[in-house]
Formats: structure tokens, C-alpha cells, sequence
């Protein structure tokens, strides 16, 4: 649903968009956030909205059985908008500043031991597979587990740097260098490495590829890294349709998404590396204390190997 914004709002999501190269999916999310306050205050100037304004208007949604979580990402885009707007319509205050929400619960990421996420990508029902749809599915799954990708991050790689009147990569695989180029959110751009078995499985797949390209190919597919069956850009519901299929002939239990390998990805590296710093910068995370939260579950793995191991700390039946 496309929502009607007043100006200013609109203004704020092209800024977004053209100068902090946004995704599509967040300023989606930005607009449904932004429309609530707009729903709120029908009536109201947007520049004359007060602090007492906005804290009525969180505890109303959080009167409708909205989430704290919801709420918590709801405020942050109020506040954004007004961080950047105060200052461009010389108001004289951000109302949403300093305007809390019930405590949002801290979830552990769910991810997959290393015995899981290796049966999930060695079963052997696949190796007899080399039609170019099973070899690409290898290769993107493989690619998100060893790089730590985002689903967004992965569709948007391209096969190298392409640069055309209309169009820019996103991010690209360099092949020779065992590397790809990422462009995150916010456009943060990082280097991240690919392992033996993603440059493995990318090159049988890069070799397959052609076959999936098509006369109809969209001129900025042409170079997109993963193709769908119609010879365009993968988009995101493929990917985590294929990998549904994917984790069902693996038998690995639970609901497999691509993110699930980006939180195995960053789990098995602290438990090996415990090097935070490092897996920030793979990961491409602003802020360390979004990376901190895969310490408890390197935590949690240490926990039960001490209570397996430890001769006084195993429990009695």
C-alpha cells in the first residue's frame, strides 16, 4: 500500500533514497512508520507536533497491542525524520527526542550449529544435482554462510563493477581475488572474504550461468551474479523459497531463512575467533552493540560445553 505523505515527509525518504542509497524494503518500512504519525495527527502541523503530542501518540499505538519492538522502530523513524528536518524548517525542537518506548525484550538470533549448517550444505542427496538451477542455489547459500551476507546484499551483487548511464553496481564478486565488494545499509561499502567452498560453488555456478541468461534479460541483469529462470535478477522470495527446499531435503530441523546463515555466520566466528571487532566489519554493522548480542550465544555454546565437561557441573537426574 502506498501511503499519502505530507511534503516533508516525502522529502526526507527521497533523501534517503538518493543520497544514503536506502533499500527499496526500508523506505517501505520508513513510509508504513511515517504514515502512522500522520494517522495520528491528521489535523495537525507536523512543525507544531510537541513532545507531549508524540508521547501520546506512541502510548495510543501501544494501546492497540502494538509490539514494543514495533514501537521502538517506529519512534526511530520519527526521530530520524525530525533530526533531519529541525534543522532545515529552523524548528525549535525535535519533538520525538527523548521520548521512550516499553522495553523492547533482547531475542537471541537463531543460528545453526556447525554440525547443522554443514549437513544443511553437504547432503549428499545434492552432489548427483548439476542442472544450473541447483548449482546457482549451492552458490548463494554457500555465499551467505561464508560471507555473512544480507538477503538484500546478495541479490544486488552483480557478476563485477558495472557502471552504465542509468546504472551502478550495488556490489560484485571479484573472483580472482577470493572477494566480493558489499554495499550495506546506509551504503556503507566493505570487503568481505569468500571461503574454499563459496569460491567453489561460485565458480561451477558462474560456469552454468550462461544457460539462464535469456534475449528478454533486463539491460541491468545482464551482469546480476544470480539469475532466475526467466534470465532477470533473483529476487528475494526465490531465494528464500529455494532455500526452504533447500533445508527440507537436508532434514535440518526448524525454519531455515537466508538470515539464519548470516547469524551462523557470525556465531561460528566468535566462537572461534572471539575477535567482536572483526565480525563488526564483516558483518557491517554500525554499531558494535548490534554485533555484541552474538556474544551470549557464544556465551550459550561455552555454557554447555562446561556443563557437559566439567566434572562438578553436571546435574543430577
Amino acid at each position: 500500500m502506498n501511503h499519502c505523505l505530507p511534503a516533508a515527509m516525502e522529502q526526507w525518504l527521497d533523501y534517503l533514497r538518493t543520497n544514503k542509497r536506502y533499500s527499496a524494503h526500508t523506505l517501505a518500512a520508513y513510509r508504513r512508520d511515517l504514515a502512522q504519525l500522520a494517522r495520528l495527527h491528521p489535523d495537525t502541523d507536523l512543525a507544531t507536533l510537541s513532545n507531549p503530542q508524540i508521547r501520546t501518540a506512541i502510548a495510543r499505538l501501544h494501546a492497540s497491542q502494538m509490539s514494543p519492538r514495533s514501537l521502538a522502530r517506529i519512534l526511530s523513524a520519527w526521530r530520524g525524520f525530525y533530526a533531519w528536518w529541525v534543522p532545515l524548517a529552523k524548528l525549535s525542537i525535535n519533538p520525538a527526542k527523548n521520548v521512550k518506548t516499553p522495553k523492547v525484550p533482547k531475542n537471541l538470533p537463531k543460528a545453526l550449529s556447525v554440525e547443522q549448517t554443514q549437513a544443511l550444505l553437504d547432503h549428499p542427496a545434492r552432489k548427483l544435482q548439476n542442472d544450473p538451477i541447483h548449482l546457482r542455489d549451492q552458490a548463494m547459500f554457500e555465499l551467505l554462510y561464508a560471507s555473512g551476507l544480507r538477503l538484500a546484499e546478495l541479490v544486488q551483487l552483480d557478476t563485477h563493477y558495472t557502471k552504465k548511464d542509468n546504472y551502478e553496481s550495488a556490489g560484485w564478486l571479484n573472483l580472482a581475488e577470493q572477494e566480493l565488494t558489499v554495499k550495506g545499509k546506509g551504503g556503507k561499502t566493505r570487503l568481505v572474504p569468500l571461503g574454499k567452498k563459496a569460491h567453489r560453488a561460485l565458480s561451477m555456478w558462474l560456469a552454468a550461468r550462461p544457460s539462464l541468461l535469456k534475449p528478454a534479460t533486463p539491460e541491468n541483469d545482464v551482469s546480476a551474479l544470480f539469475l532466475g529462470e526467466r534470465g532477470a535478477r533473483i529476487s528475494p522470495r526465490v531465494v528464500q523459497l529455494q532455500l526452504k527446499k533447500f533445508s527440507q531435503l537436508s532434514e535440518v530441523p526448524g525454519q531455515i531463512h537466508p538470515h539464519v546463515l548470516r547469524h551462523s555466520f557470525a556465531s561460528h566466528l566468535l566462537q572461534s575467533a572471539q575477535d567482536l571487532r572483526a565480525v563488526q566489519e564483516l558483518l557491517g554493522h554500525a554499531n558494535i552493540s548490534t554485533t555484541q548480542i552474538y556474544t551470549r550465544l557464544d556465551f550459550q555454546h561455552l555454557a554447555k560445553a562446561y556443563d557437559q565437561a566439567h566434572p562438578r557441573a553436571k546435574r543430577k537426574n
